[in-house]
């Protein structure tokens, strides 16, 4: 497509065509199961702070083969596992993975360094990097290992969804998929490849926990809180959680890092400001965790700083980002009893779809320049109040690893802007395209320029 904002017409079609045939009322069907657009901020407050009442939905079961855990359980079961996953993601334990961060990061760019020599500047496709780099670092971060050794995995769930993508999008026949099909086949292979990997990970660090050798990595904070819970989870449980960390920890922060750097090249002057802002908090080539607090701004402030800037250029610019093409384009939730909004009567089972994407540009809530890249627009508290902007959706299911995708994508996007410039190359081809979270489907060609 035209290098455009306005991308909602390619990655939500159906629902775009209804909205505009119908209105803002509409719904359209699934196979049997009718799916209402939400569009409303307050009713949107109501489901997702009702998380017994509204919970996610059934969906095609091929999507349970690539990763399963807290983002698929509900009621008691997800409140328990939430419980015992909390510590994993505390503030304090994120200031010991700074340098899983900078090590990740500082490899990739040494590879980049390689691509453009002496030569000063070149083209690269950065998007395989990024995936490479936020998948090695949620390897070392989780497991402790380096993305050599966890690259299998990524291999296999990135080809799993792939497949369930193509599963999404054709009718779901009941039984379907225990029929021994080359599709089928190949889904449960890649399944049982990746928990045979985890498992054996998971066995090799609970023999090291009882010799009293335990890592302060995720895996090893997740295990230990495990075990002094009495009714802790089951290795099985643990294995989803696993493949759960490996598939979100990678996607969500390589899409984010992906888009902002194809959207800094479209607009040179933000990319100047917020290097300008690196090089003045940063006078260092590895930032730390307290010099990371220094680009936070509002509610993601994730501790105690003594800067006192008001504009944090680089904190505003990964938050607009996410704004215009937020890892999920749209969130969904079924209701479990017949519920009412305003003169609208629904019948249990019902799913609602909160649209991120239609929200995050609504020009009601945010002006009549609302498909414009503005960072400037989160100096203030952005949305008017209204619950208009989610990307790592809201209330008591929001995203665990929010904290976690914003530190890794601030270190990111610092140790890249000091070290290089960038822009699009002619050959780059805009097209968001959602392989489970939103993507460039043909890359991200840019133009780097060594500094």
């Amino acid at each position: 497509m035209i290098f455009s904002h306005d991308i909602v017409p390619r990655v939500i079609p159906s629902f775009h065509k209804a909205l505009t045939k119908y209105g803002e009322k509409c719904f359209a069907w699934f196979g049997p199961t009718p799916a209402v657009l939400i569009l409303d901020p307050e009713i949107i407050r109501e489901i997702m702070s009702k998380n017994y009442v509204f919970q996610k939905p059934w969906g095609n079961p091929f999507t349970r083969l690539l990763a399963g855990g807290l983002a698929s359980l509900e009621t008691d079961k997800w409140a328990k596992h939430r419980k015992l996953i909390n510590p994993a993601f505390h503030a304090e334990k994120l200031k010991h993975m700074v340098p899983a961060f900078q090590l990740s990061c500082g490899e990739m760019l040494s590879k980049w360094d390689e691509i453009v020599g002496n030569k000063g500047c070149c083209e690269v496709d950065v998007w395989p990097y990024l995936e490479s780099m936020t998948g090695d670092v949620i390897s070392r971060t989780a497991f402790g290992s380096c993305y050599e050794q966890g690259r299998k995995i990524f291999e296999l769930q990135r080809e799993q969804a792939k497949h369930i993508m193509e599963a999404n999008r054709t009718v779901h026949i009941p039984g379907y998929r225990f029929l021994p099909t080359r599709f089928n086949r190949r889904m449960k292979e890649g399944k049982s490849e990746i928990e045979s990997i985890l498992n054996g990970m998971i066995k090799k660090r609970v023999k090291a926990m009882e010799e009293a050798n335990n890592k302060n990595d995720l895996l090893g904070i997740l295990l230990d809180s495990n075990f002094k819970e009495e009714s802790g989870m089951s290795i099985k449980e643990v294995i989803e959680e696993c493949k759960l960390f490996y598939f979100a920890g990678q996607e969500t922060t390589a899409s984010l890092l992906v888009w902002t750097m194809i959207l800094l090249s479209k607009h040179n002057e933000w990319q100047a400001r917020a290097r300008d802002e690196v090089l003045q908090v940063f006078p260092m080539d590895n930032p730390g965790y307290q010099e990371l607090n220094h680009l936070k701004i509002g509610a993601y402030k994730l501790g105690q700083t003594r800067l006192t800037r008001a504009v944090k250029q680089v904190s505003m610019i990964l938050h607009e980002a996410l704004r215009l093409y937020p890892p999920a384009a749209l969130l969904a939730r079924t209701s479990q009893k017949e519920c009412r909004f305003g003169e609208v009567s629904l019948p249990a089972g019902v799913m609602l779809v909160l649209p991120a994407i239609l929200l995050h540009r609504d020009p009601k809530i945010w002006g009549h320049d609302a498909k414009e890249f503005k960072p400037e627009r989160f100096v203030s508290r952005a949305g008017q109040g209204q619950l208009a902007y989610f990307p790592f959706g809201w209330g008591p299911r929001m995203c665990i690893g929010q904290n976690f995708a914003m530190l890794e994508a601030k270190m990111a996007m610092a140790m890249i802007l000091r070290r290089y410039s960038f822009e699009l190359s002619p050959s780059y081809s805009h097209a968001p395209n959602t392989v489970i979270t939103l993507q460039p489907q043909h890359g991200a060609h840019l133009i780097l320029t060594k500094l």
